[in-house]
């Protein structure tokens, strides 16, 4: 069990808890990903959903290193952050 709770604990997070915040990042960047391939071969479609959706996450995952950072949690790399 150690290499799925391991990295999990180090963000004070369950294994469940962090799944779904890595989920809730990994769909929209999925979801945003299709878009930008349907808007390269139809340009006229999603012209800003790629943009936005990076955008969105991006201030999500500042936001959430900033409100750990204020509550004196370890923050010291982007990817615990998530």
């Amino acid at each position: 069990m150690k290499p799925f709770t391991a990295h999990p604990q180090t963000v004070s997070e369950t294994y469940l808890q962090h799944l779904r915040v890595a989920a809730s990042f990994g769909l929209p960047m999925i979801a945003g990903g299709i878009a930008c391939l349907v808007h390269g071969v139809f340009p006229f479609l999603f012209e800003r959903t790629g943009s936005e959706t990076i955008r969105s996450l991006h201030e999500r995952m500042v936001a959430n290193r900033h409100h750990k950072a204020d509550a004196g949690e370890p923050c010291h790399e982007l990817d615990w952050c998530i």
